[in-house]
């Protein structure tokens, strides 16, 4: 049974209507942690992002229970909205659905000239023979910072400072994150189906990350033809934040070619 996402979903958007699409998909931290990609991309793209269902306080259907699902339903969605020559641009678990929305593409007519370019941004969701991904679940929010941030003191939020409000959205957040993705947030076909992704796709990554290190993001663009690898210096999990220029220079360059 296909998922119907909301209608209402939240939506951050920029840009002029009438330009390319890109379809930016935010991760476990939610839009916020994206909205600095719409932003950036605004001057040449009209882009958007918005809230998975169960993120932020939205409304998570029954029927969506894995990251497989969700991307059928956005390929839906595009297709309602009669979109074509959409850039996929993913960040984390967003990377993961940005990866699983090209390669179900590949294999239904209906998709042919909808997905034109992928931006994997420090993307969970393969199994890489020798770097497992963190256990997201089992971090604190030191460790979580340790893990996720070159800079650990720029990420760290203290849960003491946080609202009734902000603690009940962050542990919605993250029983949503688990019933999408797993504790695992994996998904054991997904690099052997890498290989069909037939469209211009860069893996941009921090030197940093220790959710999942550049040698997995290394793994995950060879597993993809011809894929580039973009290294970020200084930055973790969520470059766009932590080093936007060296970012948008990496992303600029890969979209003025494609």
């Amino acid at each position: 049974m296909p998922i119907a996402l909301p209608e209402d979903l939240p939506v951050i958007q920029a840009g002029p209507p009438a330009s390319r699409t890109a379809l930016v998909l935010h991760g476990g931290g939610g839009p916020r942690t994206v909205a600095p990609v719409v932003e950036h991309l605004a001057a040449t793209m009209h882009a958007i992002a918005p809230t998975h269902p169960g993120w932020d306080g939205t409304p998570r259907p029954d029927s969506l229970t894995s990251v497989a699902r969700l991307a059928a339903a956005y390929l839906t969605r595009l297709l309602e909205h009669k979109e074509h020559d959409v850039v996929l641009i993913g960040s984390s678990i967003g990377g993961w659905i940005a990866l699983e929305m090209a390669a179900q593409a590949v294999h239904d007519q209906r998709y042919a000239g909808l997905i034109t370019a992928v931006i994997d941004i420090d993307g969970v969701g393969a199994e890489v023979e020798g770097e497992p991904i963190a256990d997201f679940f089992a971090l604190d929010a030191r460790a979580l910072a340790e893990a996720a941030w070159h800079d650990p003191e720029r990420g760290y939020i203290d849960p003491a400072g946080l609202t009734d409000e902000q603690r009940a959205i962050q542990q919605a957040n993250a029983r949503t994150m688990a019933a999408v993705a797993g504790t695992s947030m994996s998904d054991l076909t997904l690099l052997g189906r890498l290989g069909a992704v037939n469209v211009p796709t860069l893996v941009v990554w921090g030197e940093s990350d220790r959710i999942v290190t550049p040698t997995y993001g290394r793994a995950v663009a060879h597993a993809i033809p011809g894929a580039q690898f973009a290294e970020i210096p200084k930055a973790g999990h969520l470059p766009h934040l932590e080093a936007p220029n060296a970012t948008w220079a990496a992303i600029d360059t890969f979209l003025t070619q494609h």
